[in-house]
């Protein structure tokens, strides 16, 4: 009687064993989970005000021409520095921007032509730009073109007869590269071409025409707001 009872309590625990592995077959089975899709880092992102401070050196020529007579090209050279604002847009990789900067310059040179008589000197004491800029983002790199307009003095001092100053309107064209180097702060090196047109002696006999005409390169550092 014991066997029989044993047994069949084995044919009920197999036949529930078997009833519970077919279940488990018939339940759906979890889909794989997918891996979140990659999102790239986001780049440097140039738009917005900023403003510093620059400087650098400037080389060129100036001309004094008039009724007795004229000097011809003679060099002026000199450093300068001053401060800088501006403001760029980015769309996709092209940056556009509006710079605006004045500085105080003593590019200056002479020339003791016979003209002249003594000496003929030209000196520029302050000089200063509003320049649109367009640049192409390498991510934390930007070239970037540039032109607009220059203004400035131009100082003739013909010497033992005095001086005259003249503030000229002028333009300016070149190109430079900015580069993002810690959190808002950037810095950039550029050279402009600037031509301020002519200015006047008018203590020479006659009057006179002095021209002015410089390359400029110069190195800024700008914070980002």
């Amino acid at each position: 009687m014991m066997k029989r009872v044993v047994l069949a309590g084995m044919v009920a625990l197999a036949a529930v064993s078997m009833l519970g592995a077919a279940s488990a077959a018939d339940l759906p089975r979890p889909m794989p989970a997918k891996a979140p899709a990659y999102v790239p880092p986001a780049g440097y992102n140039w738009t917005g005000f900023y403003a510093g401070i620059n400087g650098g050196g400037g080389w060129g020529t100036s001309e004094w021409s008039g009724p007795v007579g004229n000097t011809g090209n003679f060099d002026i050279s000199g450093g300068l520095v001053g401060g800088t604002v501006g403001y760029n847009w980015q769309m996709g990789q092209a940056v556009f921007g509006l710079e605006g900067d004045l500085d105080w310059s003593n590019i200056r040179g002479s020339t003791n032509a016979a003209v002249c008589g003594t000496s003929c000197e030209t000196r520029n004491n302050w000089l200063g730009t509003v320049r649109g800029r367009i640049g192409y983002a390498f991510d934390r790199f930007m070239p970037y073109v540039t032109g607009g307009l220059a203004v400035g003095d131009i100082k003739a001092d013909l010497a033992g007869a005095g001086s005259t100053t003249t503030t000229k309107a002028g333009w300016t064209v070149g190109a430079g590269l900015e580069a993002a180097i810690a959190g808002p702060w950037t810095a950039k090196v550029e050279y402009l071409y600037t031509d301020l047109g002519k200015g006047s002696c008018d203590v020479c006999t006659g009057g006179a025409d002095v021209n002015f005409r410089s390359n400029i390169v110069r190195a800024g550092i700008n914070y980002r707001f």
